[in-house]
């Protein structure tokens, strides 16, 4: 599915966030990326198969 160079992390990858963003709507509030992941402004993720993966944001904030 990914056509770029080097390509891009699968849905299936730890790494998956770092795929290139192919549609975003900020004014929803979520991108699709080039691997079929869904990535929600909240953190959360809706990959390929359907899986959800709930926010994940850090929760202490760190100076």
């Amino acid at each position: 599915m990914c056509m770029h160079t080097p390509r891009c992390p699968t849905a299936d990858s730890a790494d998956r966030e770092a795929a290139a963003a192919v549609a975003s709507h900020p004014e929803q509030g979520w991108s699709l990326l080039c691997n079929g992941v869904l990535v929600f402004e909240d953190t959360g993720e809706l990959l390929p198969d359907g899986r959800v993966l709930s926010p994940h944001r850090p929760l202490t904030v760190t100076a």
